[in-house]
């Protein structure tokens, strides 16, 4: 009868390439996998691996083995991870997402901090563009900038964080003055291209609340918000950006804000759990060190303090 020591064993065949690449996960030499692997077939009575090829290929009942292993070990990781919770260990492993820019400057340096605490615990950080578009049952936590995800996610908000309109004092100082939202058709603007938002529809909420909506053409575009702000920072246009990626620049004077009476949508930091790992001993532990890095918002003391 197979056994979850057999099932972990098989897990690594089936991730692997060759049984060569096999005994190097396994810190073992490879005689030493081939001879475990023909007892775990003798214990099924199947053929598990198919050694024809070049590459190596699981059978139809190697792959049955592997599919049910997946179930078993899921099943105890979990179940381990429930005990550990009950009695408030941080331990397992712990895969966080975040857009580039942020995640660089203010969920590295968190996570190099959890993990030295928390040393039973790993830690995994996956930057992208769009953080959301990864799947959330591969990721404990994707912190996110701007409209939210689905609504059957736990969602836990980190941090406020304005939109602001802003342009270089070269770019201000050669144009038109800008007193209405309206007046930004006749502008150069720049649009970053994050996610799946109309990033061309920019709306607005006036001293008066009064609303105000325009379809901007922009000029030049890019999915890096990094870029956007570069193009900014040299004259290039307009851009609507999020208050941490800008404030710096704004206290120095590098770039001023446009329309500072008209406010746009917020795009607050969140915090989205991953459905099948739920809030863990880990993720409350990393999600209260995150708060309290944020707290308060580091781009609103910096820029108060310059």
């Amino acid at each position: 009868m197979l056994n979850s020591d057999d099932l972990s064993f098989f897990a690594v065949i089936a991730s692997s390439r060759s049984l060569a690449e096999s005994a190097r996960k396994l810190n073992v030499t490879p005689p030493a996998v081939t001879q475990r692997l023909q007892a775990l077939e003798e214990k099924a009575g199947a053929l598990l691996v198919d050694r024809s090829g070049k590459r190596l290929a699981l059978t139809a009942e190697g792959a049955l083995v592997a599919s049910h292993g997946t179930l078993v070990t899921s099943a105890i990781e979990s179940l381990s991870e429930a005990l550990a919770d009950r009695r408030g260990t941080v331990r397992g492993h712990m895969k966080v997402a975040a857009p580039h820019g942020f995640g660089r400057k203010y969920i590295a340096p968190v996570l190099s901090a959890f993990a030295k605490e928390h040393g039973s615990a790993s830690v995994s950080l996956e930057l992208s563009d769009h953080p959301l578009a990864l799947v959330m049952e591969s990721c404990e936590i994707i912190v996110h900038i701007g409209a939210r995800g689905p609504l059957e996610q736990v969602i836990t908000t980190l941090a406020p964080n304005r939109r602001i309109l802003c342009a270089s004092p070269e770019y201000l100082r050669a144009v038109s003055p800008i007193l209405h939202p309206s007046d930004l058709v006749r502008h150069r603007c720049l649009a970053v291209r994050e996610n799946e938002e109309d990033v061309t529809l920019w709306r607005f909420r006036g001293p008066q609340e009064q609303l105000a909506t325009v379809r901007v053409n922009p000029n030049m575009a890019s999915n890096d918000g990094s870029v956007i702000r570069d193009w900014a920072l040299a004259g290039q246009g307009i851009m609507m950006r999020s208050e941490w990626s800008v404030a710096e620049d704004l206290a120095a004077g590098r770039l001023q804000e446009v329309l500072p009476a008209w406010q746009l949508p917020s795009a607050d930091i969140v915090a989205m759990l991953g459905s099948r790992h739920g809030r863990t001993a880990r993720s409350t532990a990393f999600l209260a060190m995150l708060r309290q890095s944020l707290k308060p918002p580091p781009w609103q003391t910096d820029k108060s303090a310059s």
